[in-house]
């Protein structure tokens, strides 16, 4: 039985987006959403053309069946959904190893506003530089989690017919690695290893896939995907917060 409250996690984001705008946090906001600002631009700008000759390409593999050649409108919409689902991904894979250090130190400012300790930035910089070794591994892992699973559903997505299913699954496993990349912030902070993550997240699935819905649909919108990123982190750590409390926190 998959446990979990699907809705009481869709409401995580827009907690996160209301806890972005507390003074003790905006200024760890602020700096790596200028950084995304510039990857944001980057990113379009190089990937603007090979949008259209990555669909071109996929449509021109369909056999020649008179019946499913009128579906090609259908074909369009579903490789540009698992297209752009691939690409929101990608920014945030990308926006996330630039500005994983100020996502823990967020991550940690955002934990002690929720449980009534007192929001200090001193000493912030110095922490930040010595967690950008630990924070890099961390997206590594991540990433080392993404690719190959990313790459069965891309293959899938590009069979004929079997992509009518891909494009589900590429959503749902979307919505999935954006709960663990985001709870991971505040897991990291408490030294809880990322397979222990994935196991805290599985025990409330319903849960993290009602977090992760709202954040990947937000990641797929341009300039509200700017921001969408240190409000996944708040809304993350109130999930922490309040959903793996009395979680055993081990190696």
């Amino acid at each position: 039985m998959v446990k979990g409250n699907f809705f009481r996690g869709l409401g995580y984001l827009g907690e996160g987006f209301r806890l972005i705008r507390q003074p003790g946090l905006r200024l760890f906001v602020m700096i790596p959403l200028l950084l995304n600002i510039l990857l944001f631009g980057a990113l379009f700008y190089l990937l603007a053309e090979f949008f259209g000759v990555l669909i071109a390409s996929a449509m021109g593999m369909l056999p020649d069946w008179a019946w499913l050649q009128s579906l090609d409108w259908l074909f369009w919409i579903l490789y540009g959904v698992v297209i752009l689902l691939m690409l929101a991904y990608g920014f945030v894979i990308i926006a996330n190893l630039i500005g994983s250090p100020f996502y823990g130190y967020l991550s940690e400012l955002t934990e002690k506003h929720l449980t009534g300790q007192e929001v200090s930035t001193e000493g912030g910089w110095g922490q930040i530089v010595r967690d950008i070794p630990r924070a890099l591994g961390r997206e590594i892992q991540k990433i080392l989690y993404y690719l190959p699973r990313a790459l069965g559903l891309l293959i899938l997505g590009l069979i004929p017919v079997v992509n009518l299913v891909a494009a589900a699954l590429w959503f749902a496993f979307n919505c999935w690695m954006m709960a663990l990349q985001y709870v991971d912030y505040p897991a990291d902070n408490h030294r809880v290893s990322f397979k222990s993550l994935k196991l805290n997240l599985q025990d409330t699935r319903l849960t993290a896939l009602g977090f992760g819905l709202p954040v990947a649909l937000g990641a797929m919108v341009p300039v509200l995907n700017l921001f969408v990123v240190p409000a996944a982190v708040c809304g993350a750590t109130a999930y922490w917060v309040r959903e793996t409390s009395g979680q055993p926190a081990l190696k």
